[in-house]
């Protein structure tokens, strides 16, 4: 083969893909419409977590699944929220970990700005429960981050994780719990924000909250409909999809109450399986937005598809 001048050129030409690795993704925000309602999931980020120390079932059978399912230990978990605009209010479901969980989260409110919002614009804010990573971006360094906003959990998870005695008694591992809601809604309460419900209770047209306890004694499902569609937020019904929805009978470290909160599992997932409704986990792989259908004893999970809103 000859080689021309101008074929020798391009052979001496530089390497441009010797440029740096890039080294992030930037998952943001997904935005889907469920009927009139505009539903945007909203990442705080990932968190690695022990799931063969915390889940209960011996290690070695959730690092077998995990490696089934091409993850590992320690297991990197998504943090997520639900920012719902109704038309003629703007409710967002949980607040991330805020600077309660390390650097890897925190970044919901950056992330609701990428979405179009501003935190200002939020005029209540829907709580699961009160764990640090769903509280934790309310406040920051003591300051309301959703100035305008009206926090509402149930009264149970309010009662139990702002009590001082309950603190106090609780073993030293898990004061920084209530250590962490204290400081998160405590801004909320002295503005007269914080207005907790009991039980199952309509919040807002189209948004109804549904006791769902266990993983804490409050913890509450919230479930959206708009022109026949239906989304049901589950907050931490489920940590671990490699695990739980093969065996949703098996519990994590994190519940306050085991047998409850697989009873409550068992009931959702059973629910939302038969009608098809769509479901926004916190712990499912952003944006944690699927569906669900009976296998055998277990689920499958179906992710909903990329869409492009037009």
């Amino acid at each position: 083969m000859k080689f021309t001048p101008l074929i020798a050129a391009l052979f001496a030409a530089p390497a441009f893909a010797a440029a740096p690795l890039a080294g992030t993704n930037a998952p943001g925000f997904h935005r889907i419409m469920l009927g009139d309602f505009e539903v945007t999931a909203v990442s705080d980020g990932t968190v690695d977590l022990p799931m063969d120390k915390l889940l209960k079932e011996p290690a070695d059978v959730t690092v077998k699944a995990l490696a089934r399912n091409f993850q590992s230990v320690p297991t990197e978990t998504s943090v997520n929220a639900y920012l719902i605009n109704t038309g003629s209010k703007l409710i967002l479901v949980d607040a991330g970990a805020g600077a309660l969980f390390g650097p890897t989260l925190g970044k919901l409110a950056a992330n609701i700005k990428a979405a179009g919002y501003q935190p200002e614009q939020i005029d209540e804010i829907y709580l699961t429960h009160l764990h640090p990573d769903h509280v934790g971006g309310l406040a920051a360094n003591s300051q309301i981050v959703f100035p305008n906003a009206v926090v509402r959990a149930d009264q149970r998870d309010t009662d139990f994780w702002l009590s001082q005695a309950n603190q106090d008694k609780a073993p030293a591992d898990s004061k920084g719990f209530f250590q962490g809601a204290v400081a998160s809604l405590s801004p909320y309460a002295a503005a007269q924000h914080l207005k907790p419900f009991n039980g199952d209770t309509e919040l807002a047209p189209g948004v109804r909250a549904t006791a769902s306890y266990g993983h804490t004694p409050g913890h509450t499902i919230y479930t959206v409909e708009s022109k026949g569609k239906k989304l049901v937020l589950i907050g931490d019904l489920i940590h671990l999809g490699a695990v739980q929805f093969d065996h949703p009978e098996v519990t994590i470290g994190f519940d306050s109450d085991a047998k409850a909160a697989a009873a409550a599992r068992a009931k959702v997932f059973q629910a939302v399986a038969k009608e098809g409704a769509l479901v926004g986990a916190s712990h499912l792989s952003f944006p944690g937005l699927g569906h669900l259908r009976s296998n055998g004893k277990g689920y499958q999970w179906v992710p909903v598809a990329y869409t492009q809103l037009r």
